[in-house]
């Protein structure tokens, strides 16, 4: 039986791929220092005997005696929502540190294990995009002096060391974009948007829009997103690739603002706040590469996955 350590496996996107990786006949170690990522995520996992979880924070070296076979990295804040006590903005020293140094000692470990390597980077590397969709080859439009680069550039410098790692120790690893998910697990303090919309109506309060709402996102559902984070690792030949996962079909906030209020039957009012800094005004995935080298699309629309997603959000409220 081969071992994968899923380091931030106890997060949303984490425990999802841990779970499935399970039923896959793998061996699964989480690695979790719980920031943001919660036990009550991998509760029912813990069960299973083929199942580990370490509390640890990866920006320390790991004591280990196991071999593993495949590391991935999700390790890290991701909501950029200032009024989420867990977000990178409000958590700025420790996004950098683990995608640098946590990075930097996960792909140590990969090296000394001879270990596939997957970095779980953002699509906030391509910043507030000038062009659109985005392309794996565009350098993007970052600030490095904002407030949104503890995680833009943070992760920027993970792909970084892992491509050092991959030319100059021939590493296998491979780099993976992850553009918005949602769906089951998702803390409804988190602050992003599909959380804020969704707590916001089932709860009779108005939906608050930043800017004027012609802003751009797409939504991958969860099960989705761990297919294409899977066939990413598994897949031969994806040795220092750099690849988007996404589902292209964008919306602006306005029209998901709409979605959401037709999904759940509601009229909940719509109020508009100030854009906060360096919000990008586009975000649309190219995904030919991961369709050309993987045979990965998303399969579930963004009203089926509401539908699954509100009704495990329906027992939490």
């Amino acid at each position: 039986m081969q071992t994968v350590l899923v380091a931030g496996g106890a997060g949303f996107i984490g425990a999802h791929l841990c779970k499935s990786l399970l039923s896959k006949n793998y061996k699964v170690v989480c690695v979790d220092n719980l920031i943001t990522g919660d036990k009550n995520n991998i509760e029912d996992l813990r069960k299973n005997e083929n199942f580990v979880f370490w509390e640890k924070d990866i920006v320390e070296p790991l004591d280990q005696d196991l071999k593993f076979d495949f590391i991935f990295h999700l390790a890290s804040p991701a909501s950029p929502n200032k009024k989420s006590p867990k977000s990178y903005l409000n958590l700025p020293i420790e996004t950098m540190l683990v995608n640098s140094m946590g990075t930097l000692n996960l792909l140590k470990l990969a090296k000394e294990n001879n270990a596939k390597f997957l970095f779980a980077s953002t699509s906030e590397v391509y910043g507030d995009p000038k062009v659109c969709p985005q392309t794996e080859d565009y350098f993007g439009n970052v600030n490095p002096d904002g407030v949104r680069a503890v995680y833009d550039e943070s992760k920027r410098f993970g792909e970084a060391i892992t491509m050092v790692y991959v030319r100059k120790y021939n590493l296998d690893a491979r780099i993976v974009r992850i553009f918005n998910t949602y769906g089951p697990l998702m803390r409804k303090d988190d602050g992003r948007v599909v959380t804020e919309f969704l707590v916001r109506a089932l709860t009779g309060k108005p939906l608050a829009i930043y800017g004027d709402g012609k802003q751009t996102r797409s939504f991958c559902y969860i099960d989705d997103m761990v297919d294409g984070l899977e066939k990413a690792m598994f897949t031969e030949n994806t040795k220092g690739e750099v690849i988007n996962l996404g589902n292209p079909d964008q919306k602006t906030i306005l029209e998901f603002a709409e979605i959401v209020k037709r999904v759940l039957g509601v009229s909940s009012e719509i109020v508009f706040e100030e854009l906060p800094e360096d919000d990008p005004k586009v975000r649309k995935p190219d995904i030919a590469k991961a369709k050309r080298l993987l045979g990965w699309e998303p399969k579930v629309d963004i009203e089926e996955g509401l539908k699954r997603t509100i009704e495990y959000f329906k027992k939490r409220i």
